[in-house]
């Protein structure tokens, strides 16, 4: 059994005084794909926000590698090994696509074989055409692939991806989930939001389905994929 790279368990956030999540745990194993499902506005984005250390979570527990990081800052937590592809992208405008990669690339647990320039090109071979344009000028599908590739420069122990695809054309979706069966056969641990849920179904190992900050279910690809009532009341636009 895969050990538990990441827990969460109970997390309140709340943004000024309004609460946005109610107790929420989840628990992503070393190696797997854990999804995080629901429609817009249910917590998904906060709830990575909180494990970051973007928006802190007032109470609870999140423990990475058995580490306390609540009370952490992002950069710390990043530090340790959380490389994330945020919603939006947010990558550099003014920095070339290469200069955005080497901007982020670190090695800090030394490892024998790390993510570089050479091994994202390879990974993402349009990037390697477009090296040298600025950000501001690559296409949307570029820039997620850039921005994906920016986090593995990190070579973090855990990839968090909030909304993966959103907002793709068909073929470049269609790459990226490509590339994260990849990469996820090389043995890394995801934690992914987007709403294809067939294509959730197919990478992930286990999901947590949000609704209104809380957590109203959880379980395999092979349990959900049997729940058509979850999947209605739950995920239905």
């Amino acid at each position: 059994m895969s050990a538990d790279l990441l827990i969460v368990e109970d997390i309140q956030t709340f943004y000024g005084h309004s609460q946005a999540l109610f107790g929420v745990s989840l628990t992503v194993r070393s190696g797997e794909v854990t999804t995080l499902l629901g429609r817009n506005g249910m917590g998904k984005t906060t709830t990575v926000r909180s494990i970051m250390g973007l928006t802190k979570a007032a109470q609870g527990t999140i423990r990475f590698e058995g580490k306390d990081i609540r009370s952490l800052p992002a950069y710390r937590v990043a530090q340790l090994g959380m490389g994330l592809v945020p919603e939006g992208r947010q990558i550099f405008p003014n920095l070339t696509l290469e200069e955005n990669l080497l901007a982020a690339a670190a090695n800090r647990r030394g490892r024998a074989q790390p993510w570089t320039l050479e091994r994202v090109y390879e990974l993402f071979p349009r990037l390697a055409e477009r090296r040298r344009n600025m950000g501001a000028n690559l296409s949307g599908g570029e820039q997620q692939m850039l921005a994906v590739g920016r986090a593995l420069m990190t070579n973090p122990e855990l990839l968090i991806l909030d909304e993966a695809t959103e907002g793709l054309a068909p073929l470049i979706r269609e790459e990226i989930w490509s590339c994260l069966t990849h990469i996820k056969g090389m043995g890394q641990s995801i934690l992914l939001i987007d709403k294809n849920l067939d294509a959730l179904l197919a990478i992930g190992d286990r999901h947590t389905i949000l609704e209104k900050g809380r957590v109203v279910w959880q379980g395999s690809s092979a349990q959900l994929a049997a729940d058509a009532q979850t999947q209605e009341q739950y995920l239905s636009i």
